[in-house]
């Protein structure tokens, strides 16, 4: 579905795509060997799945209310920080700016480089080496792109989008073909629950956050909402549309992996659709490393897109430095906060391994969906007269956070340093918060500092604070509150 969006911030016109393409990533292509190697059976793995997008429809709908009664771009962070306030709206950035964009940049170029190299490697893993630098390369490039040009940036989207679409189209229809000739082996009943031992409760919640990096991006359009034209139909819509798709193809994916290999196969594939091509089509195969590289160039190229939007919004609410929400002159681009989204990346890449990694981005994923629809709640309660073009039932928020709550419970106790880790650097955030944000009357060398740092940043640049629209100065987003019929308008922390 194509969502036609306008231009209140100050960026080049754009038109943004919430779809099953959007959504679709490098994660049907890495996630599917992580989610078996914790559910430890074919079918459990199945059911993992399926599960994982009856769970993202729910989040998905929570946030379809939240963006129509909170019409502000920046997705949870814009949420937290009106229901929450500064400091809790805050740690949420902090922990998207330092670890959820960069290291999901991060996963998906390793499996960018992973899928490029594997069929020059083939009887071995790709060198440490090799992956890291053509993974940089790549993401370099892409940052290139983006700071020249919003239209490039979003053509390369477009074209990039149709490679990961051939790719699955190839994977499901192969896949049925060889269930229709009669091999499914290991789909069948005696073997597809079997197992070596039951899994513990922690390594079925690790699956789950294997298989909830493949969804990420269902909650995409949040983060644009003030550019989208009538997001009251156009959010919800997206929603239900993508959600239930991305879910159907994924399974069938799945269960195409399954026709051509064992468990065994899978598990030791350093590459899964590389293997999957290897195996059935023959002097056809390079077309499957080709498809998966073309997606996850592609994958790159949105998350950087997104990730600028996100610092814009920060940068605008005055909690982040206001460099990044500056634009070029003459492009429009966000050069700033790209520049820092790829430095950042760039360090993960170096210290990170991919399977960690996306337990890891998965973890504080998982946390800050919760604490937003926790939100939703918390605002049900604290205005209930307020205007909420969409409401969805309370069984809907309630059901999910009473999954968060187990999932991120087992999840630390299955992998306390790695769960752990992306905790205490959220946590940092607060000393951070009071000293950057909350702490106002600040020494005059220190502004001055500040100034000249900002001022330095902007010649090497060349970039200025976008252009308000007067429209937006004369009607900000605003709502009513019809227990006092007063509008409420969103105030900055």
């Amino acid at each position: 579905m194509t969502v036609w969006t306008t231009n209140p911030s100050g960026f080049a016109t754009l038109t943004f795509f919430f779809s099953p393409g959007n959504i679709i990533g490098s994660g049907i292509f890495i996630s599917p060997k992580g989610v078996l190697e914790h559910s430890g059976s074919v079918g459990l793995a199945l059911v993992v799945w399926t599960l994982g997008g009856c769970v993202a429809a729910l989040g998905s709908m929570c946030y379809a209310e939240l963006g129509v009664t909170i019409p502000k771009s920046g997705g949870d962070y814009s949420y937290v920080t009106e229901i929450f306030g500064g400091l809790t709206g805050f740690l949420l950035l902090w922990s998207a700016v330092l670890i959820m964009y960069p290291t999901t940049l991060a996963v998906i170029a390793l499996t960018f480089s992973g899928y490029v190299l594997q069929p020059v490697f083939q009887n071995c893993a790709p060198p440490y080496m090799a992956t890291r630098l053509l993974s940089a390369t790549c993401l370099l490039l892409l940052t290139w792109v983006n700071c020249s040009s919003v239209r490039m940036a979003t053509r390369i989207q477009d074209v990039f989008t149709v490679g990961k679409l051939m790719a699955l189209c190839l994977i499901i229809v192969v896949g049925l073909v060889q269930i229709f000739d009669g091999n499914y082996e290991a789909l069948t009943t005696k073997v597809v629950f079997s197992m070596d031992k039951p899994p513990s409760i922690g390594q079925v919640a690790l699956a789950f956050l294997q298989a909830s990096f493949a969804f990420s991006g269902w909650n995409f359009l949040n983060y644009v909402t003030e550019e989208v034209v009538d997001p009251r139909r156009n959010l919800p819509r997206a929603i239900y549309i993508s959600i239930p798709l991305v879910t159907f193809v994924y399974t069938l994916t799945n269960i195409a992996y399954f026709s051509s290999m064992s468990p065994e196969e899978l598990l030791s594939s350093n590459a899964v659709a590389v293997t999957f091509g290897e195996k059935l089509l023959g002097a056809f195969a390079i077309i499957m490393p080709i498809s998966v590289a073309l997606s996850t160039f592609g994958g790159i190229n949105g998350y950087l897109f997104t990730s600028s939007r996100l610092c814009f919004s920060g940068a605008r609410e005055g909690h982040l430095p206001s460099l990044l929400a500056m634009i070029h002159y003459k492009k429009c681009t966000p050069i700033p906060a790209l520049l820092v989204c790829c430095a950042a990346t760039i360090v993960i890449l170096c210290i990170g391994e991919t399977h960690n990694l996306i337990n890891y981005v998965s973890f504080i994923n998982y946390l800050s969906y919760g604490v937003t629809i926790a939100g939703l709640l918390w605002y049900r309660w604290k205005k209930p007269n307020l205007y909420r073009p969409i409401k969805v039932n309370l069984l809907v928020p309630v059901s999910y956070l009473m999954f968060w709550a187990l999932l991120l419970g087992f999840s630390l106790y299955s992998e306390p340093v790695v769960c752990g880790v992306g905790l205490i650097i959220m946590l940092t955030g607060v000393p951070v918060y009071f000293l950057g944000v909350h702490w106002k009357e600040k020494p005059k060398c220190i502004d001055s500092f500040i100034a000249w740092a900002t001022s330095v940043g902007q010649r090497l640049c060349f970039v200025v604070f976008p252009q308000i629209d007067p429209i937006e100065i004369a009607s900000p987003s605003e709502w009513t509150d019809r227990s006092s019929g007063r509008k409420s308008f969103s105030g900055r922390s």
